[in-house]
């Protein structure tokens, strides 16, 4: 049976400013601001979560569904998902709004100014996985990732009605959201993905221990940056896993997203917790090493079974790699 994807499907514009913002804003004339600042080169990437992780699916050899809205615009984005093998028959096009956009431009400083429009996202709250299972059968599992936080909900909801079991993974729209609103998305969840900042603002926003928020779950996978992940599951023993050391270090952007990509393709071919976090933290480095964008590593995602021994040994790589397609062993 198939794994829906429900999350946010965005165009990224970014800009670099060869200099300093700070040098430009004066404390006595912010209140009238209207400064230009002049880009020195413009990169435009495929983003959103929900389209990253499938497109990380499909590059192992899965099929997932992507649901999420997008605008008119999507033409182009569609035919490279699908050319991929993403299957994007579920996704929303809307008649008046374009697809949600991220324009930023980062100066010497690292410094940002940013814009984020979402347009036609907002009319994933409209959306219902009734058609999804018309079209193509009951599905195994729905990940649930950051959207219209209307969306979020009513996805989550309508998993727990229909008795779909679903992978909460609220990410940065967590930061926006109410304890209630929090609750209702990760209560009986089969996974949640939390990095760990976002573990501890779920106990500070929705006022549950760790163990209670342990005891609602299933499974908890904790990622935590350079020092790897945490896979907590009831009634077991926590697995720890170290990252995948990486040969340079590019862009972090969309490296949660090929983690879970990873992590989800081990679940769809029947791994343990242990192997799934490690397909995930492969996906993870080679997302880390491209200075593209979060799809553009498509064509470095080889060798991953020498990469997996190298991290976790022969082992390991070896039950990860039967279930590989041919072109990335």
């Amino acid at each position: 049976m198939p794994i829906a994807v429900a999350g946010s499907i965005a165009t990224d514009h970014l800009m670099t400013f060869r200099g300093r913002f700070a040098d430009s804003l004066l404390a006595e004339q912010l209140e009238k601001v209207s400064l230009s600042f002049l880009a020195s080169d413009l990169e435009i990437r495929r983003g959103g979560v929900g389209a990253n992780i499938c497109f990380g699916m499909s590059l192992l050899g899965e099929r997932p569904v992507l649901v999420g809205s997008a605008g008119a615009d999507f033409a182009d984005y569609r035919s490279w998902l699908e050319r991929h093998g993403v299957d994007c028959a579920s996704v929303h096009i809307s008649e008046t709004a374009h697809t949600a956009r991220f324009v930023c431009t980062t100066d010497d400083d690292q410094a940002q100014i940013a814009t984020f429009y979402p347009g036609a996202m907002s009319e994933a709250r409209d959306m219902e996985f009734g058609p999804v299972i018309e079209r193509v059968g009951d599905l195994d599992l729905v990940l649930i990732g950051p959207d219209d936080p209307e969306a979020m909900l009513r996805h989550t909801d309508e998993c727990r009605d229909r008795g779909i079991p679903f992978a909460a993974d609220p990410s940065q729209q967590m930061a926006f959201m109410d304890g209630q609103s929090i609750r209702r998305l990760i209560d009986g969840a089969t996974y949640l993905f939390t990095n760990e900042y976002e573990s501890h603002l779920a106990i500070q926003k929705t006022g549950w221990s760790a163990e209670e928020i342990a005891s609602r779950v299933t499974t908890r996978v904790i990622t935590r940056g350079g020092d790897g992940c945490t896979v907590v599951t009831q009634g077991e023993e926590p697995i720890s896993v170290d990252v995948v050391a990486a040969r340079r270090v590019a862009d972090p952007t969309g490296v949660g997203d090929a983690f879970r990509a990873g992590f989800l393709v081990g679940i769809v071919r029947g791994m343990g917790m242990k192997h799934c976090a490690q397909l995930g933290a492969v996906m993870a480095t080679h997302v880390v090493e491209s200075p593209v964008g979060p799809q553009e590593y498509a064509d470095d995602l080889h060798g991953l079974r020498d990469r997996l021994a190298d991290a976790y040994g022969e082992v390991d790589a070896e039950v990860i790699a039967a279930h590989l397609p041919e072109g990335r062993v």
